[in-house]
């Protein structure tokens, strides 16, 4: 990773915006915004930002199921799906 390069000040956004943007979405890196010497923001391209979204709610299903194993909220598989099968059947 070239994290420094990945860093730029505000005052560079203004000048070079569009280069920046072909930067972000020629490497998929997100680029550090900063405002003096802080950082301010993230600029990410659209691809990294979706999967990124997609993944953290893959994670946070991963960690309500984990609560539920270990609150004891859990059903034997064959309850679930004999519970799914009844559900469809009255559907139909």
């Amino acid at each position: 990773m070239h994290i420094t390069s990945d860093i730029k000040p505000v005052t560079y956004l203004k000048a070079k915006a569009a280069a920046l943007l072909d930067q972000i979405n020629d490497t998929h890196r997100p680029v550090i915004i900063t405002q003096n010497g802080e950082p301010r923001a993230v600029l990410q391209d659209p691809k990294s930002y979706e999967e990124m979204r997609n993944a953290l709610g893959l994670l946070k299903m991963l960690a309500i199921g984990e609560d539920d194993i270990r609150k004891g909220n859990v059903k034997p598989q064959e309850e679930v799906f004999n519970d799914l099968e009844s559900r469809l059947k009255k559907r139909s």
